[in-house]
């Protein structure tokens, strides 16, 4: 009894072992025949009996459900991850055994999933459906975790959508796994402008030098992201109410990197939301001190001072950046608007005079110091427009200053400013 009981254990293990390979078989024609539906049917047969089957079967098993999965997967992100499983449990599968019949075919397969995402999630972005880019790009990650970055654009497109409870699940997952977002950047020197600039990759940018065009080819890392992480969970934090935890956010942040400009002006950035002008101001002229060649630190510590109600002390931050940075259109802008600040007082004042004597001498002297503001601002305005002429407050600033100086090129504003608005 014993020995019939055996041999019947061993011809139920045959029979399961021919039905997997009649229905892979018929998966295999179906496939090929471009036949899906009679595919799927075979390989519903076959998964029935998987855990029977030996790696090879599995592996083949693995790979045409991928292909069945993807062929019908549309836009259906569900479909399109189960096809990207499917190619990855083929290619696990294969690796364990030390075989490769299907691997190579799996990881094409999955590459063109990947990309097909990322051309879809660009789509989206551009089409402003933030949540469809940020479930494609996430997909993208699930497909291959060691690809990080596909997570890192995931997040941001969650918070550009607004869904911020995706977007802290997204970068608290990046943060889980250290991640950084530094790479290595083939860079060069523009031998026009002196500026160094990256490359897509080491063969774009020899090719470049090779040309003449660049010199000092060299290789850089790139910047960490985790202070920008940082100050995104913070300020998700914020917008959600959760002050406490947008400050423990950044303290956390800062154990790792306590002299990280980035997480610094991260935690700058959320003072400043929370309406702490003071330590917002105190925080950024640390960074100022670790950086005082950076015109864009400088530049903000002009818009705190100004929000402070110290108009001196921000015109002097502004004229600073400048300093560095002559063609700093925003800088120009905010100093124009200071200056232009002190004609309320001005006018309020000269409103308010009689007619007698005295007041029209009064009137006189304010007349010329109202028209002293307006010569101060003018060229920072002007420089502004050098740098950006479609800036349209600029051109009616000017416009209407040159105006009350009884300046010619009042009318050659209006015309630009008609160009600029349609000719409305």
């Amino acid at each position: 009894m014993k020995t019939k009981f055996f041999v019947a254990i061993f011809l139920a293990g045959t029979a399961i072992g021919f039905s997997q390979k009649q229905a892979l078989k018929a998966a295999a024609k179906a496939i090929k025949s471009g036949k899906m539906n009679v595919a799927s049917d075979a390989l519903k047969s076959a998964e029935a009996q998987l855990g029977a089957a030996d790696e090879k079967m599995k592996a083949q098993f693995y790979f045409f459900k991928g292909q069945v999965e993807s062929s019908s997967a549309g836009e259906s992100l569900e479909k399109l991850e189960s096809a990207a499983n499917a190619y990855v449990k083929a290619m696990e599968i294969e690796k364990a055994a030390g075989s490769s019949k299907y691997t190579a075919g799996a990881n094409e397969n999955l590459q063109k999933i990947r990309q097909s995402l990322i051309e879809n999630a660009i789509k989206d972005q551009n089409a402003k459906n933030y949540k469809g880019a940020a479930e494609k790009l996430y997909l993208g990650y699930k497909t291959n975790k060691a690809d990080t970055t596909y997570l890192y654009y995931a997040a941001g497109n969650a918070v550009n959508g607004k869904d911020y409870d995706i977007a802290l699940k997204y970068y608290n997952e990046l943060k889980e796994l250290g991640f950084s977002g530094i790479k290595e950047e083939f860079v060069a020197t523009n031998k026009e402008t002196g500026e160094v600039e990256p490359f897509d990759s080491k063969q774009t940018r020899d090719l470049s030098v090779k040309s003449g065009s660049y010199i000092k080819p060299d290789i850089r890392k790139s910047e960490s992201r985790k202070g920008e992480i940082a100050k995104n969970i913070a300020l998700i934090y914020i917008t959600q109410g959760k002050n406490n935890e947008a400050i423990a956010a950044i303290e956390d942040a800062k154990k790792e990197n306590p002299n990280d400009s980035a997480l610094m002006q991260a935690e700058a950035d959320i003072h400043y939301k929370l309406g702490d002008i003071a330590k917002y101001k105190e925080i950024m002229e640390k960074i100022v001190a670790n950086d005082p060649e950076n015109p864009d630190l400088l530049y903000n510590l002009g818009v705190s001072a100004s929000r402070l109600g110290d108009n001196d002390k921000a015109l002097e931050y502004y004229k600073k950046a400048l300093e560095l940075k002559p063609d700093y259109t925003s800088a120009q802008i905010n100093i124009a608007s200071v200056i232009l600040g002190k004609e309320a007082k001005v006018v309020e004042e000269m409103n308010g005079l009689g007619t007698s004597s005295k007041d029209n001498k009064r009137y006189e002297v304010l007349k010329k110091e109202r028209e002293g503001i307006y010569k101060s601002a003018v060229p920072y305005l002007e420089g502004a427009l050098k740098s950006k002429p479609d800036n349209v407050e600029a051109v009616r600033t000017l416009m209407n200053i040159y105006y009350q100086l009884d300046d010619p090129k009042a009318d050659e504003m209006k015309n630009k400013l008609k160009g600029l608005e349609g000719g409305n």
